[in-house]
C-alpha cells in the first residue's frame, strides 16, 4: 500500500472521531433553519428568483423538477431516502414523485396553498430534528471526500483545521452550515472556469483554525465564484446575502 492510501486510510479512520450528537445538531439545525427560512414554516417551501428549482426543509435541500438537470447538488431525495430510513412515512404523491412536482417558479407559488403543498410543509416542520442529524451526517461525511481531492501533506493541514475548528460551537456552526450551504466542494460540476466554492476551497484558504479566517476565506471564495460565473446567473444579487449568512459565523446569530 502506497504512502498515500496509509494517509487516506488514517484520515478517513479519523473521521469517525467527529461524530455531532442529536442535541448538538438539534441546535446546529434550528441556527441554520433561521438563516435559511427564517425561522418560519412558510420558509421551509420556497424558490428562489431566477433558480430552476425549489429549496426545501430547513437546509433548503434542492429538488429538480422532473427533465431539469442542474450541476449542484440535489439534497431533497437523499433527505427523503433518509427520512425513510428512521421510519418517516411520506405522503404517496411525493413517494411516487419522479421529481419536483412543480414544472416553475410561478406554479410553485400558485400551488403554495394546496393540500399538497401543506402535507409537505407539515412533513418538513415535523422531521426539522432528522433534517438537523441528515446535515450533521453530510459534515461527518465531508472530510475523506476532501482529502482525495488533495495531497498528503495538503490533506493533512486541512484535517488539522478542520478539526481544530470542529472543537469550539462557533467553528462547528461554520462547518455544518458551510457544507450545508455550498457543499464540500468536491464535484467537478460544481465549479466555474474549474474553481470550485465549498468547504474544501475555503479550508485550502486558510491558515489558522479561527471563525474569522474562516469567514474572510470564504468570502473570497464566493466572490470569485460570482466572478466566474456566468453572466446571465447575475450571481452577484447574492453577495450581500450570502456575506450576511458568513458573519453570522461571527456572533452567534
Amino acid at each position: 500500500m502506497n504512502k498515500w492510501l496509509l494517509v487516506l486510510l488514517a484520515y478517513c479512520t479519523a473521521i469517525s472521531a467527529l461524530t455531532i450528537s442529536p442535541e448538538t445538531a438539534n441546535t446546529l439545525g434550528d441556527r441554520i433553519w433561521k438563516n435559511e427560512c427564517a425561522g418560519t414554516i412558510d420558509g421551509l417551501t420556497h424558490w428562489g428568483k431566477g433558480e430552476n428549482f425549489p429549496s426545501l426543509g430547513i437546509g433548503h435541500f434542492l429538488w429538480y423538477p422532473t427533465g431539469v438537470k442542474e450541476r449542484f447538488d440535489e439534497g431533497f431525495p437523499k433527505l427523503l431516502s433518509f427520512l425513510q430510513e428512521h421510519g418517516v412515512s411520506l405522503p404517496a404523491w411525493i413517494k411516487e414523485a419522479k421529481g419536483a412536482p412543480w414544472d416553475s417558479r410561478d406554479h410553485f407559488y400558485r400551488q403554495f396553498q394546496s393540500e399538497q403543498m401543506k402535507q409537505l410543509r407539515e412533513l418538513l416542520a415535523g422531521t426539522k430534528s432528522l433534517q438537523a442529524i441528515f446535515i450533521a451526517k453530510r459534515l461527518e461525511n465531508a472530510l475523506p471526500l476532501m482529502l482525495e481531492q488533495v495531497s498528503p501533506s495538503e490533506g493533512e493541514r486541512i484535517s488539522a483545521l478542520f478539526y481544530e475548528l470542529a472543537k469550539s460551537p462557533e467553528g462547528l456552526y461554520a462547518l455544518v452550515d458551510y457544507n450545508n450551504f455550498k457543499g464540500a466542494g468536491v464535484l467537478e460540476s460544481e465549479r466555474y472556469n474549474g474553481q470550485g466554492w465549498g468547504l474544501l476551497q475555503v479550508l485550502q484558504g486558510m491558515q489558522t483554525a479561527t471563525t474569522a479566517e474562516f469567514v474572510a476565506s470564504a468570502k473570497k471564495v464566493l466572490a470569485q465564484r460570482i466572478a466566474n460565473s456566468p453572466p446571465e446567473r447575475n450571481e452577484n444579487r447574492w453577495r450581500a446575502g450570502w456575506f450576511n449568512r458568513l458573519d453570522t459565523y461571527l456572533h452567534g446569530t
